[in-house]
């Protein structure tokens, strides 16, 4: 079940109308349909990997416990690296385990050493590198002492499994949902109309600008050297905006969704292209992930506490390790190591942390500083997101080749329709840049106005929607 299927739609409502008419005098039959409903959520991509979510849920939610009950600072460390091994083994064997296997043979093939060693022939569990980094920062913050364990399991299951993040984020912290999942919920009719406005314009981001992106890309990537170097452009440009269309997309239908059940997720997106620096940039995309890796692994590696040498090396590190969190190729490395170089020179002479305010902030425009620093950062972006899009590293440095080669130049041959769609959601996002959507419009009172807005969208969608693609972040 996707966000933009018409199982979805029915699904949505009818557990709204459980939970508010049927379930809320009672926070216990309230989570029990939210779990519930979640676990069927999951089950409709593959009901057997149900059962590695409900396990990956138990063996975390039973180590928090045991180290908090641990005796010794031995035992708590027994727990705590169970449950990280565990995990990690598992996200190993599903997303990387053929990787390895296929990169040592293909090492050992360059020194005339031929092995025929065995893949593994299994599909990828939706979901499972974003409900395992939802268990691992539970577990690690009660190892470093910063939570209690939850000892009702249902509130803990329902921390992991909420369906609206349970397939592709945003990552979640304990200590921002499990409060929530706690308290007794009110209904709020300002939350709930803000709500559906928000899955209404992810659902135009994702079938309106990135189904229609994707027509074009896969067609360019495809038979990229069919193309010219403008069309190559052209290509690269388009998925650009298909991945935010499609993931941002995602994330505003399912913080919308979490608001129609009195809960609010984390931020995930702020307007990523208007960025006027590459740290900028990576402040505002996929925002839950980048502080997952601020929190998790680049603080405690010593951040930027001893000198500039360890802030340098631990920015590599996690850049290179949220290329490989990505997909298991070396396309998504080098997408890492391509973002760590490009912000380097930030880090060095300590300028990451220059552009933090919100761009033009007060006036209409930016002015012509700004405009050329986030045109240079998009383009820089670009190139990176050929290396994520390409099918290998050979692909994607042919790709750009093509772009810069002299000799292939010409008038641009692909559709130029996506570009109308693209121009209408940079105008009401540069507008919204200060809000928290695109269709956050709370301070408009004129109600013919706003339902005109919404009928137009819809009618927009219906009309000119994609075909109806999968969600591009599925896949990691």
């Amino acid at each position: 079940m996707i966000f933009n299927s018409f199982a979805y739609l029915l699904f949505l409502p009818v557990v709204f109308i459980l939970y508010w008419f049927f379930t809320k005098k009672s926070l216990k039959l309230q989570n029990v349909l939210l779990l519930l409903s979640s676990y069927l959520f999951y089950a409709t991509w593959n009901w057997k990997f149900l059962f590695l979510l409900i396990f990956s849920t138990l063996l975390d939610y039973f180590t928090g416990l045991k180290m908090a009950g641990s005796k010794t600072r031995q035992n708590k460390r027994f727990w705590f690296w169970l449950s990280i091994l565990v995990n990690l083994g598992f996200l190993g064997i599903f997303k990387y385990y053929n990787f390895f296997i296929t990169s040592f043979s293909e090492a050992l093939g360059r020194f005339g050493v031929q092995a025929h060693l065995s893949t593994l022939q299994i599909i990828l569990p939706v979901g499972i590198s974003f409900y395992t980094f939802h268990g691992l920062s539970y577990v690690i913050d009660i190892y470093k002492n910063r939570i209690e364990p939850e000892k009702n399991f249902l509130d803990y299951a329902v921390f992991v499994c909420f369906f609206p993040l349970l397939v592709a984020g945003p990552i979640e912290r304990a200590t921002h949902l499990l409060p929530q999942i706690k308290t007794k919920r009110t209904f709020s009719y300002a939350q709930a109309v803000d709500g559906l406005r928000q899955i209404l314009w992810g659902l135009f981001m994702k079938i309106v600008v990135a189904d229609n992106c994707a027509i074009v890309v896969n067609e360019v990537f495809k038979n990229q050297g069919a193309y010219n170097g403008p069309s190559l452009i052209i290509g690269a440009v388009l998925f650009a905006f298909q991945i935010y269309g499609d993931f941002a997309g995602y994330s505003n239908i399912a913080l919308g969704s979490a608001k129609l059940f009195g809960i609010d997720l984390l931020k995930n997106f702020a307007f990523p292209y208007f960025s006027r620096d590459i740290a900028e940039f990576w402040r505002r995309w996929h925002i839950s992930l980048s502080s997952w890796f601020k929190d998790y692994l680049y603080i405690p590696l010593g951040g930027s506490k001893g000198g500039k040498w360890m802030q340098v090396r631990n920015t590599l590190i996690i850049f290179v390790v949220s290329g490989f969190w990505h997909g298991a190729n070396w396309t998504f490395i080098i997408w890492g190591l391509l973002n760590a170089l490009y912000i380097m020179p930030l880090v060095i002479f300590s300028l990451n942390r220059k552009n933090t305010n919100t761009v033009a902030e007060g006036r209409l425009l930016p002015n012509f500083t700004e405009f050329c620093q986030i045109i240079f950062t998009f383009a820089i972006t670009v190139i990176a997101w050929v290396f994520f899009r390409a099918g290998t590293v050979a692909d994607a440095f042919d790709y750009v080749r093509r772009i810069f080669s002299i000799n292939n130049f010409g008038w641009p041959q692909t559709d130029s329709k996506p570009f109308i769609f693209i121009a209408a959601l940079v105008i009401v996002e540069w507008f919204q840049r200060n809000k928290h959507h695109g269709l956050q419009i709370d301070g408009l009172k004129n109600i013919v106005v706003r339902w005109s807005i919404y009928a137009v969208l819809i009618l927009i969608i219906l009309i000119f929607g994609g075909n109806s693609d999968s969600f591009i972040y599925f896949q990691f």
